[in-house]
C-alpha cells in the first residue's frame, strides 16, 4: 500500500504551511500530493505550484470539477500539467454538488452519471491527439451547422493515458468509476465496512468491463492525528465531520449522509442533519457517534495507526491518502512522518 497526502482547499487558512508540507511529503516517499477546490482556490494552479517545488511525488485534482470546465479544456490542463511536471499528473474528476454546480457555476445538477460518462469519454479521445469529434446526449462536438471542424490538441502529452480518478460516494457512482476509471477518489472510508460501501461496486463496474481489481487504485482520504487520549483527538473531527453529514448538498442528495446511513448509522445520520440545517452547528457535531469518527480516521500513536492500515490494505486500499491536522506546521510535519513510520511498521512499505 502507497501512502498519498491531501492538502485540502488553498486558502483554508494553512497557505503559508501547504508547500512545506508538500515538500516533506516528497522527502519522506509519499506517492502523490492531492489538491481540492470547490469554490475559491482552483486545483490546478496550487498543483502547478506544488510541481514546481517537488521533485518525485505525482500531483493530482481531488477533484476537477465537471460542471466548471468543459472537457477538451480539461485535457488541455491535464496535458499541460503533465508534461510540466515531468510526467507525474494524476487526473481526479468529479460532479461536485448541487449547490455548487447550479449555485456557483449556472450548471444544472442532473444526470450526473451519464455527464461523467461522456467527460472521460471526451477527456480520453481528446487525449489521444485525434481530431476530436462526437456526439453524446450532454456534449456534441462540433457543434453541427457552424463553422466548427474537428480539431486535435496541439501538444504532445508526456503521457497518452494520465491516470484518471473520480470522486465516487453512491453505489451507482462507484459501479461506473470501477468501470471507465483507473482509481477512485474515497472519503469517510472504514475499513471493516468499505467492501460493502465501495470495494463491492467497484469491483461490479470492473467485471462489467471485462477487468478485474488488479491497477485499479482503491484511493481514501483519511485525516490523521497524533497523541494519546484518542477521544479528544476525534473530537477535533467532529465540526468537519458535522459539515459533510449534516451540511453538503441538500436535505435531498447529500451523498455523505446517505454514504453515513449505509454505514449503519441512520438514526444518527438524520439527526446530525436536522441540527445541522436548523443552525444547530454544535448540537450537529455532538450527536455524531465516536465509532464513527474513529473508524474513518487514523488516531493514536505509531502502533495504533499501523494496525489501522493493516486493516486498510486488507480492505483493499491501495493508495491510503493522510490529510494530517494541526494547527501548525511542526504537527502537520510531524503527522507525515508518523505516517510514514506506521506504513514501515505495518510491513506495508513497498
Amino acid at each position: 500500500m502507497r501512502l498519498g497526502i491531501n492538502l485540502g482547499y488553498w486558502g483554508a487558512g494553512m497557505d503559508g504551511d501547504n508547500l512545506a508540507v508538500a515538500q516533506e511529503a516528497d522527502r519522506l516517499g509519499y506517492d502523490v500530493c492531492w489538491v481540492a477546490e470547490a469554490y475559491g482556490s482552483d486545483a490546478p494552479t496550487v498543483l502547478s505550484w506544488v510541481a514546481a517545488h517537488t521533485e518525485n511525488i505525482d500531483v493530482g485534482s481531488a477533484i476537477l470539477q465537471i460542471p466548471a470546465r468543459q472537457p477538451a479544456m480539461t485535457a488541455m490542463t491535464a496535458a499541460t500539467l503533465d508534461s510540466l511536471s515531468g510526467g507525474r499528473f494524476r487526473l481526479g474528476l468529479g460532479v461536485s454538488g448541487p449547490q455548487v454546480s447550479e449555485g456557483w457555476y449556472g450548471v444544472k445538477f442532473d444526470k450526473p452519471l451519464a455527464r461523467t460518462r461522456e467527460y472521460v469519454e471526451i477527456v480520453r479521445r481528446a487525449m489521444t491527439r485525434e481530431r476530436l469529434s462526437y456526439e453524446g446526449e450532454h456534449w456534441t462536438l462540433p457543434l453541427p451547422g457552424g463553422p466548427g471542424k474537428p480539431l486535435k490538441l496541439t501538444v504532445h502529452p508526456e503521457r497518452e493515458r494520465i491516470p484518471l480518478y473520480i470522486a465516487a460516494i453512491g453505489p451507482k457512482n462507484l459501479e461506473q468509476t470501477g468501470e471507465i476509471a483507473d482509481g477512485a477518489l474515497l472519503i469517510f472510508a472504514s475499513a471493516g465496512q468499505l467492501e460493502s460501501t465501495a470495494i463491492a461496486p467497484l469491483r461490479a463496474g470492473r467485471e462489467k468491463a471485462g477487468l478485474t481489481m488488479d491497477g485499479f487504485d482503491v484511493c481514501p482520504t483519511v485525516p490523521i492525528a497524533v497523541g494519546d487520549d484518542i477521544r479528544a483527538l476525534a473530537d477535533t473531527f467532529r465540526p468537519y465531520t458535522a459539515l459533510y453529514v449534516g451540511g453538503m448538498g441538500s436535505r435531498k442528495q447529500n451523498f455523505y449522509n446517505q454514504l453515513a446511513r449505509r454505514m449503519g448509522y441512520e438514526k444518527e445520520a438524520v439527526e446530525v442533519q436536522d441540527k445541522y440545517l436548523a443552525g444547530d452547528k454544535d448540537g450537529a457535531a455532538a450527536a455524531l457517534p465516536h465509532d464513527l469518527i474513529d473508524s474513518t480516521t487514523l488516531l493514536g500513536r505509531v502502533d495504533r495507526i499501523a494496525d489501522r492500515m493493516r486493516e486498510y490494505a486488507a480492505a483493499g486500499v491501495t493508495t491510503l491518502t493522510l490529510a494530517p491536522s494541526g494547527f501548525t506546521l511542526d504537527e502537520r510535519v510531524e503527522a507525515l512522518r508518523v505516517g510514514s513510520a506506521a506504513l514501515e511498521r505495518a510491513g506495508l512499505a513497498s
